[in-house]
C-alpha cells in the first residue's frame, strides 16, 4: 500500500446520449434557440456535441448558478473507495448527491483486517508500527466476536457487544470504505474549484478524473471561444 493515492473510482456511468440531448435542449429554451443546435448523434449512439452548443454551455456555466441549471441534468454513477478521513470531507456534498455505503456498522467483522484495508502511504515508521498493533488489535477483538473465548481474565460469548465497540471505536479514520455514488455535474463544478489543489492526494485526484470526465469543459470552466 505505502507509495499508494489512496482513492479508487470504478465503474463509472457517465451521462447518456439521451442525457446530453435534454440538457442541451434545456440551456437553448430561455433564448428559444433550438435551430442553433449544432450536436448530432454519431456512430454508436454517441452524441457528439457541436461547437455552439459546447460554446453556449460554457457561457451559461460562467454567468452562474441561475444560469447553469443545465448541468443537473447530467447525472454521474460510480464506485469510490475511499479512507473515511476523506468521505468526512466528501458529506460536505449532500445537495444532490445519493450514496449506498459498504456498511461499516454491519460488515465490519466480515473479514480479517490487513494493511491493504488502509490508506497508509503518508506514514513512516513511527506512525506504520502504530497502525500493525492497532491491527493486531481489531483482529484479537474481530475473532472474539466471531467465537467467542478468554481474554486477558475476561470471557466474552461470541457476537458480544462489547467486543463489536473495540473494532468500532478503534477503527482509524485511514480504513477504506466502497461506496457508490451518484451526483451531476452542477455539483462537479462545485467540486473542481474548491479541491483541486487541497493538500489531500485524495481531493487532487478526484479532480483529476473529474478533468478525464466527457466535455469536463463545463464543469472545470474554460471560457468559451
Amino acid at each position: 500500500n505505502r507509495g499508494k493515492i489512496m482513492i479508487r473510482i470504478e465503474n463509472i456511468t457517465p451521462p447518456s446520449t439521451d442525457q446530453w440531448g435534454m440538457a442541451i435542449l434545456g440551456a437553448r429554451n430561455p433564448m428559444n434557440s433550438w435551430n442553433k443546435s449544432d450536436s448530432q448523434v454519431v456512430r454508436g449512439n454517441r452524441l457528439e456535441i457541436g461547437e455552439n452548443d459546447l460554446n453556449l454551455m460554457k457561457k451559461l456555466v460562467v454567468a452562474g448558478t441561475d444560469h447553469s441549471k443545465f448541468l443537473r441534468f447530467l447525472p454521474v454513477v460510480m464506485d469510490i473507495t475511499a479512507p473515511l478521513y476523506w468521505w468526512n470531507e466528501f458529506d460536505t456534498y449532500k445537495v444532490e448527491t445519493v450514496a449506498n455505503s459498504c456498511s461499516t456498522m454491519h460488515k465490519i467483522a466480515a473479514k480479517e483486517f490487513t494493511i491493504e484495508d488502509f490508506s497508509c502511504e503518508h506514514l513512516n515508521r513511527i506512525g506504520t508500527s502504530i497502525l500493525w498493533d492497532v491491527i493486531d488489535i481489531l483482529n484479537i477483538a474481530r475473532k472474539l466476536y466471531l467465537d467467542g473465548g478468554n481474554y486477558k481474565g475476561e470471557y466474552y460469548i461470541p457476537k458480544d457487544k462489547r467486543v463489536w465497540w473495540q473494532m468500532i471505536q478503534l477503527l482509524p479514520s485511514s480504513y477504506n470504505q466502497k461506496r457508490t455514488i451518484m451526483l451531476n455535474y452542477e455539483v462537479l463544478a462545485g467540486i473542481y474549484p474548491m479541491r483541486k489543489n487541497h493538500k489531500l492526494d485524495e481531493w487532487v485526484e478526484f479532480c483529476k478524473w473529474i478533468e478525464s470526465l466527457p466535455y469536463s469543459e463545463i464543469i472545470v470552466g474554460e471560457k468559451a471561444r
